[in-house]
């Protein structure tokens, strides 16, 4: 029997170690939302630059992800999320050292990497460390970490880049990640010496991961488009930086509430694709809601933030469960390697897509609806999973 598999850290401090190692490569991607009009300001930036600041982390990442399952069932669980919390400390500790754009960029690319071991790492930790009925459950935990961190900085760096500035709050973060770094040594089991692991070659995705992919794809380009370029679409109405703030601190309680809450459901459900359907769906109108915003109402900016907060967050997390449920789709830690490709690839391409398109167009006017179109395009690749599965 696996080591990991008998020998594991309790339930409870399990769960903490998956929280944190989902949300800490992610505080970036939500500072990033917050601080783009300060970012835009202070280091000369354009809207298309400052995309360019999340592709650096999630390009990578997604470059990365292929691979990184497999290295992740060679190193094993506890050097998996070891590696994870100590690249994140030297990324933030390089943000706050390193001066202008490209140094930001150069200290995001050690994000990217921990971002590709994320999802594998606390995937293969699930899968042989928690009781089949409650993994489910404990996915929607691991993923709502992802949101935790938007809570957190939406509540934290305001107030931090008051005192000590972008950098100095930027770097609070570094004693906590060599924090959790240390809990994983202590807390989780070295690797069992007798198992085999699989070589570093990538093999292709089946027909059922690839369209899953391709709808995980979709939602990465929607939310990382909506969150990096939130901020700066607030701040041209009129929002204080507290509230974007407060904003972003909402969408985390939401998309915590939405992984926790729908996973478990659609873990309930015979096919999780008709409800990542409806969550494509709902998003859409939320979109739509929020581009009745102006300098004299906002309102439909917090409608917005809601939205897409308790519906399309959720759909990772409903993916990986799915990947856990049915074999089919591959093994837990390759097939979530794989499928952080899709995801992570629209983190990548979304904001500087979108940056360029507000240059090229009329403004957030145009934008916006890109977005919704990629997020019907998305309820339609979930449809055609669904029968996918039907005939499977």
């Amino acid at each position: 029997m696996n080591a990991e598999t008998h020998r594991g850290p309790s339930l409870t401090g399990l769960s903490t170690l998956l929280v944190m190692a989902m949300g800490m490569p992610m505080m970036i991607f939500y500072a990033i939302g917050i601080l783009g009009p300060r970012l835009i300001s202070e280091l000369g930036i354009s809207h298309q630059q400052l995309g360019w600041l999340t592709t650096s982390t999630f390009g990578l990442a997604a470059i990365l992800s292929p691979w990184a399952g497999t290295l992740v069932q060679r190193m094993g669980t506890r050097a998996g999320l070891v590696g994870l919390f100590l690249l994140v400390g030297l990324s933030f500790s390089l943000m706050a050292l390193l001066p202008g754009f490209g140094g930001l960029v150069t200290a995001l690319l050690f994000c990217g990497i921990a971002q590709s071991l994320a999802n594998p790492a606390t995937n293969q930790a699930i899968a042989q460390g928690v009781p089949a009925p409650r993994k489910a459950a404990i996915v929607g935990l691991k993923q709502s970490g992802v949101q935790a961190s938007a809570l957190l900085a939406g509540v934290l760096l305001p107030p931090l880049v008051v005192a000590w500035g972008w950098r100095g709050a930027l770097a609070t973060w570094v004693p906590i990640a060599l924090l959790m770094a240390l809990l994983a040594v202590r807390w989780v089991p070295a690797r069992a010496t007798q198992a085999q692991y699989r070589s570093l070659r990538v093999s292709a995705p089946n027909a059922w991961l690839a369209l899953l992919m391709a709808i995980q794809l979709c939602a990465g380009l929607a939310l990382s488009s909506f969150m990096t370029f939130l901020g700066v679409h607030a701040d041209q109405l009129g929002v204080s930086a507290q509230t974007i703030g407060a904003m972003v601190g909402c969408f985390g309680v939401m998309g915590m509430l939405s992984r926790v809450l729908l996973t478990p459901i659609g873990a309930r459900l015979k096919d999780e694709s008709v409800l990542l359907g409806m969550l494509f769906v709902l998003a859409s109108v939320a979109l739509a809601i929020m581009r009745q915003a102006d300098a004299q109402q906002h309102w439909p900016l917090w409608l917005g933030v809601i939205g897409m907060g308790s519906s399309v967050v959720a759909s990772n997390a409903i993916a990986m469960s799915m990947l856990l449920r049915d074999e089919r789709f591959g093994t837990a830690a390759t097939s979530a390697g794989m499928l952080s490709v899709g995801f992570f690839a629209g983190f990548a391409l979304g904001p500087p897509a979108f940056g360029w398109l507000l240059g090229h167009s009329d403004g957030f006017a145009a934008a916006w609806p890109s977005l919704i179109g990629i997020l019907i395009t998305g309820g339609v690749l979930c449809l055609l999973l669904f029968r996918m599965r039907q005939r499977g």
